[in-house]
């Protein structure tokens, strides 16, 4: 266990450098719309198809779950507010070699994810412009974000601002639309009633298994608030009202857009999974023109994330290093900005890029296994540094309680219990499991690095 004094001055200590140009409305933007992730536009076909019309109860269930995991950030991330988010709270409650760990691993996770985005949105715009090499694509989104991210921090956050807002603006519309078609008023469509809601659970509690687990992994990236909000003018107040509206966020952007889907498109239509499940809903509605809109708007989703993945990445690395645990390189500071961070990030991602051409079926395909489950790996340091943080928090700083994790620590418990669920439902499923496999082959390697890197420092 570190010192006293290094755990609580790390954290702080680890921002100094940074600008903190990040105004309210971009963390507020960035905290909306990092709810609509590209994982709700491109991943929640599959689960549609698996789970039918229960996968509102799927996405329900989840979110529930991430809510719980969200509260429990936000009042760490409120109290010390760090670049590191749950990395340096980690440090702080666990140990360095926890902090070391939850942050590499998140890293790896980010890093790929910018890879897999790129790729998911060079294939829609050579789906427009035909016989267009898509690694063009990529290496030309992968240079404007990391050109964007090299830049001042406002930079990202106007970027974010104004991606955030086309998703929540469309998201929005189609929850309208799609309502008002459902209750028989919209013109041109005829209410679909409950018809397609009949076969509720169509293939059983196994189906509902594995559209919970597609719901867990579509949450990812709520997290980037915690982080950018280290970079804002008032760091307190943004993670405080992110996390107090996450709950309605959720409720509305997923589980209503669920509902909407399954009550107008029938579960087992081969279009929710080929054209994505919101484009046939609004190709249902007989709207035109709606479908190829709906493809801007997850062109937009998947730019976004990269974008978002690249800073979250950098900045995860910058603070790693600035706790001493990784390359020193990459937590030199310009401008405000760490730009070796962002500069190996971005490769690291384009590297998962060309591994997708080159070694699709054992590289790429291990590394995709590594990081499947990184995120629940988080979610349980997260809960298990709220559980030690929040006593020490209430003995020797009360007034630093500015957000509070609801019913303490019984919910915690819950969460944790839930995630436990989650990890069992994973080892019964072939798909999940090796996954979870390769995620806690990751997790002990970077578990025992950071423990030999703790002992071997404690003993300078």
């Amino acid at each position: 266990m570190p010192s006293s004094t290094t755990t609580e001055t790390s954290p702080s200590r680890d921002d100094a450098s940074l600008s903190h140009g990040l105004k309210q409305r971009h963390l507020s933007m960035i905290a909306l719309g990092g709810v609509i992730g590209a994982g709700l536009f491109v991943g929640s076909g599959a689960g549609i198809a698996a789970a039918g019309p229960s996968i509102v109860v799927a996405y329900a269930l989840s979110g529930l779950l991430v809510m719980l995991v969200m509260r429990m950030l936000g009042e760490m991330s409120a109290a010390y507010p760090s670049s590191g988010s749950f990395s340096a709270h980690a440090e702080r409650a666990i140990g360095p070699w926890a902090g070391f760990t939850a942050g590499w691993s998140f890293w790896v996770l980010l890093c790929t994810a910018v890879g897999l985005e790129g790729i998911g949105a060079a294939k829609i715009v050579s789906g427009w412009l035909p016989g267009t090499p898509e690694w063009v694509w990529v290496a030309l989104f992968m240079v404007v974000f990391c050109g964007t991210n090299l830049a001042a921090v406002k930079n990202f956050g106007e970027f974010e601002f104004w991606f955030a807002a086309l998703k929540v603006g469309a998201i929005t519309l189609f929850l309208v639309l799609g309502v008002l078609a459902i209750l028989g008023i919209l013109p041109g469509s005829d209410s679909p009633g409950a018809s397609h809601l009949a076969d509720f659970m169509p293939n059983g509690g196994e189906g509902l298994v594995i559209g919970l687990l597609a719901s867990v992994f579509a949450y990812g990236g709520l997290e980037t608030v915690t982080i950018a909000a280290a970079e804002s003018e008032n760091p307190v107040k943004g993670v405080a009202s992110a996390v107090r509206t996450a709950m309605w966020r959720i409720a509305l952007f997923y589980v209503g857009s669920m509902a909407v889907i399954v009550t107008l498109v029938p579960w087992d239509s081969k279009e929710v999974v080929e054209k994505g499940p919101y484009v046939a809903a609004l190709d249902e509605l007989g709207i035109p023109g709606a479908g190829q809109l709906m493809n801007v708007v997850v062109l937009v989703a998947l730019l976004s994330a990269m974008n978002a993945n690249v800073y979250g990445a950098s900045r995860i690395a910058y603070s790693l290093v600035n706790r001493g645990q990784g390359p020193k390189a990459l937590g030199r500071v310009s401008g405000g900005v760490p730009r070796i961070a962002v500069l190996a990030s971005s490769v690291f991602g384009f590297l998962c890029v060309l591994l997708s051409y080159w070694r699709p079926n054992d590289v790429f395909a291990w590394l995709l296994n590594m990081i499947g489950a990184v995120i629940l790996v988080v979610w349980i340091f997260i809960a298990v540094s709220q559980l030690r943080l929040r006593r020490r928090l209430e003995r020797e700083a009360p007034d630093k309680l500015v957000v509070r994790m609801w019913a303490f620590p019984w919910l915690t418990w819950i969460a944790l219990a839930g995630m436990a669920a989650v990890f069992v439902l994973m080892a019964r499923e072939p798909d999940t499991r090796v996954q979870l496999y390769s995620t806690g082959g990751m997790t002990l390697a970077l578990a025992a690095v950071g423990y030999a890197w703790q002992k071997a420092r404690a003993q300078q």
